[in-house]
């Protein structure tokens, strides 16, 4: 086994205190109300899950998730891009701050984080890239964090892939020069996170939010709460062993 060399966190659940199912239903209500002049708000949720399910399964690489997204959701509801698009854009930047509520930092978020980059990690948010980049800095910030305070943060315009396809964890190693094998993967959704042990990456399951719908199972390096999971970093124990090269 080679030593680790970077952290992948996830965000919705993990760095950030948050009800995934609870926010995305406030998240849709309120875009449903904003858009309700251009397209009914039933339509509109419809039309997003169908079109974000579409991006999630697409293994093409050839284009990024927004071009897949956009083309696929455009092609749905019949609207024209400089219909509904600017009307987005406002969205993310006048409602979307205002969906924080019961959101927040997690109390060891920075600290996990911070001790990571103390012993030579870099870090990296692997948050799931189906929203747009503004949306995504938004929620970092919620949680306490800036893009800079990363070395990478995976966004709807730049990623090719989403999870739980594998390459969406094979194009981040590319993309930040480390071999899977030297990465560990941190996140509280079964599915959706620990999928990255498939691509050769260390897992740790977080479970203060913890996500998980049954099957697919996969092997998990480690698990525990976020307090465990920093007692594991600071002592380099479980996935966080340091070994001679």
């Amino acid at each position: 086994m080679t030593e680790p060399r970077a952290i992948l966190f996830d965000l919705d659940g993990t760095l950030l205190t948050m009800d995934t199912e609870a926010f995305v239903k406030r998240y849709i209500e309120r875009l449903g109300a904003y858009t309700a002049h251009i397209i009914e708000p039933q339509k509109l949720g419809a039309s997003l899950w169908e079109a974000t399910k579409h991006a999630m399964q697409d293994d093409d690489g050839t284009k990024t998730n927004a071009e897949v997204f956009q083309q696929k959701f455009l092609d749905l509801t019949g609207l024209a891009y400089d219909t509904v698009w600017p009307v987005f854009d406002q969205f993310y930047a006048d409602e979307f701050p205002m969906l924080k509520e019961d959101c927040g930092p997690h109390p060891y978020a920075a600290k996990v984080v911070e001790e990571a980059k103390r012993q030579g990690y870099q870090v990296v948010v692997a948050t799931n890239p189906v929203f747009p980049g503004v949306s995504i800095i938004e929620r970092l910030c919620w949680a306490g964090f800036a893009a800079e305070d990363f070395t990478h943060v995976t966004v709807f315009e730049e990623s090719h892939y989403c999870k739980p396809n594998p390459n969406y964890f094979r194009e981040i190693s590319e993309h930040i020069g480390i071999s899977p094998e030297r990465c560990i993967m941190i996140g509280n959704d079964m599915q959706q996170d620990m999928v990255a042990e498939e691509v050769g990456m260390q897992t740790f399951l977080v479970e203060d939010y913890k996500i998980d719908r049954g099957v697919p199972q996969h092997r998990v390096t480690a698990s525990g709460m976020m307090k465990e999971l920093y007692g594991m970093l600071v002592s380099q124990q479980g996935p966080f062993v340091k070994k001679s090269e």
